[in-house]
């Protein structure tokens, strides 16, 4: 199992959390952007530099990711082609996608987008709090947990 980081939006606080548990857990992470992204030396963590452009960093981990790896992204539409290639996401907030789950989100996902098309003023996501980072952590122990055990 990998860990791939849609990294280009990934908050900094929630790379520290991958970062700690790559090293921890001796898992292969590696950081998708198409912009430099700092990340410490360690043999479990590398960085990949994909072209500007959009959906980039997207394409890439979705050509790459196998059954098993986990995605961390709050890109909906990439979770989508996660699960469909066999693989889960998390998003930087802890909600995992599945097999289970990703219709209801993709659902909610393109209603809200068909409202702001309409013009509605649907607002953007709050700002990461504490306590969702904390959630992150949890989530992410959570799916290792399974994973190992």
């Amino acid at each position: 199992m990998r860990i791939w980081i849609d990294a280009d939006a990934c908050p900094a606080v929630i790379r520290e959390v991958l970062f700690r548990a790559a090293d921890r857990r001796a898992l292969e992470t590696t950081l998708v952007a198409n912009h430099f992204i700092p990340k410490p030396r360690s043999p479990h963590i590398r960085a990949v530099q994909v072209e500007a452009g959009f959906d980039r960093a997207d394409d890439y981990i979705a050509e790459q990711v196998a059954p098993g790896d986990l995605v961390i992204t709050g890109d909906i539409p990439l979770a989508a082609r996660v699960v469909e290639c066999g693989g889960t996401a998390l998003n930087p907030r802890g909600t995992l996608y599945d097999t289970e789950t990703i219709r209801e989100h993709l659902g909610r996902r393109d209603f809200m987008e068909e409202l702001r098309s309409a013009g509605v003023q649907t607002g953007g996501p709050s700002s990461l709090s504490k306590s969702d980072v904390q959630t992150f952590a949890n989530a992410l122990d959570r799916f290792l947990a399974r994973r190992s055990g």
